[in-house]
């Protein structure tokens, strides 16, 4: 097995670039919901077509948490490495399913069967992605740079975020919305699906940071982090909210306040050039100042702003309204991520810290993100609000905002002694 000093920077980039690759396929689908609610859940009622196809967008959250059960118990069996070529492989084999499955006009009811089929198994891929890659990280770096390196991860994720509004931008900018709907989103899927080989070289080519002995530890009794377990949901729930919240801007422009397609594309590029610019911001300064401020400060500050900001969207409509409140609110969000996500890893022990990651990220996002969109649309549809979004995310945030108070500091030197003994 490889110690963790002899891992280089290449190595851990190789992580962060075959998780955005995973990410930008799940991303993709909630920016073009639009089109492929048409394609699949056709109807005279746009709104209820959309609801329809964030509704599939869901289906994939409901087998995250068996995929981190599943695949989060093997990552600490058998190694991180294997688990991770696992559920990419298996993401690029749904990823295509998407991108190949005929329209409802073509097969009927057999293409919305396919394509929620097709969710459920990129769920099940990505649940086990988080525990294996993000326990990687935090065994691959120094422990003074703990935070850093998993800001890579995050990194990754906002390149998606980047490559896929890009795509989107350029499609809306030479197809019709007739072409869209019926061809164009499809070309993104495929994208995703070509560097799928790419991801695989690159994973195949990592050591292992899961030591045979590892595996051997006694068992660790659930109780000993139970409630760090129950606090890191409560704080991960309303971030993940944020996250998708975020993903949902392009919908939310094109289909709630009639922006053009070309200017609602600005919002994931927006999201993602913060979010690769501020992601190792946050994660250097976790690594200095300590994790719960690099949580609190930066979410208290989006708690205030949220409402403020989609007020003003939704009263201007305009370009700079749209990618000045994507852009704060995505730095605002990305630095309280990274500090949680390593404040979770580091306090678990080894033995145990692949699948505790995946189980508690997965439920997280499962209940909470996976369902925001679909709430959000909702809403908005049955109170004519348009600030629905924003109150959502207001009322789960300050739930977040009181676990990360009591949630106890991880960084070393910094850190409350535990019963846990984290490696």
């Amino acid at each position: 097995m490889a110690d963790a000093r002899t891992i280089s920077l290449r190595q851990v980039s190789a992580v962060a670039l075959g998780n955005a690759l995973e990410f930008f396929d799940f991303l993709s689908y909630a920016f073009f919901a639009v089109y492929i609610g048409r394609a699949f859940f056709p109807s005279a009622d746009s709104t209820a077509s959309l609801l329809a196809s964030l509704a599939t967008f869901g289906a994939g959250f409901l087998t995250r948490p068996i995929g981190a059960i599943v695949l989060g118990r093997l990552g600490d069996r058998i190694g991180r490495k294997p688990t991770m070529i696992f559920s990419f492989a298996t993401m690029g084999v749904a990823m295509l399913g998407i991108a190949l499955t005929p329209s409802y006009g073509t097969i009927g009811i057999a293409a919305p069967i396919l394509v929620i089929l097709f969710r459920l198994i990129q769920g099940f891929a990505l649940g086990g992605e988080v525990g294996s890659s993000t326990s990687f990280l935090v065994e691959a770096a120094p422990v003074d740079r703990r935070g850093l390196y998993v800001s890579l991860q995050k990194v990754g994720q906002d390149a998606a975020f980047l490559v896929a509004g890009l795509i989107g931008f350029g499609l809306s900018s030479f197809l019709t919305d007739a072409e869209l709907s019926s061809w164009g989103w499809r070309v993104v899927f495929i994208v995703g699906a070509l560097t799928v080989p790419l991801g695989l070289i690159l994973r195949r080519s990592l050591p292992e940071t899961l030591e045979e002995s590892d595996g051997d530890a006694p068992p660790v009794p659930a109780k000993s982090y139970l409630r760090l377990a129950v606090l890191a949901t409560l704080i991960l729930a309303p971030l993940s909210v944020s996250t998708y919240l975020l993903s949902y801007l392009t919908t939310y422009a094109i289909q709630t306040l009639q922006m053009p397609a070309t200017l609602a594309f600005g919002a994931p590029i927006a999201l993602g050039i913060c979010g690769i610019l501020f992601d190792p911001v946050g994660g250097w300064l976790s690594d200095r100042i300590g994790r719960k401020p690099v949580m609190i400060v930066p979410w208290a500050l989006l708690l205030l702003t949220v409402v403020p900001a989609f007020y003003a969207l939704e009263h201007y409509r305009t370009a700079g309204a749209l990618w000045l409140l994507a852009g704060a609110l995505q730095i605002l969000t990305t630095a309280a991520v990274t500090s949680a996500i390593v404040l979770l890893t580091e306090s678990l022990p080894k033995s145990v810290r692949c699948g505790g990651v995946a189980i508690v990220y997965a439920l997280a996002v499962s209940i909470f993100g996976g369902s925001s969109q679909f709430i959000v649309t909702w809403l908005m549809d049955v109170t004519g609000n348009a600030l629905a979004p924003a109150w959502y995310l207001l009322a789960t945030g300050l739930v977040g905002l009181v676990a990360m108070i009591l949630v106890h500091e991880s960084l070393p030197g910094k850190a409350k002694l535990a019963t846990l003994q984290p490696a």
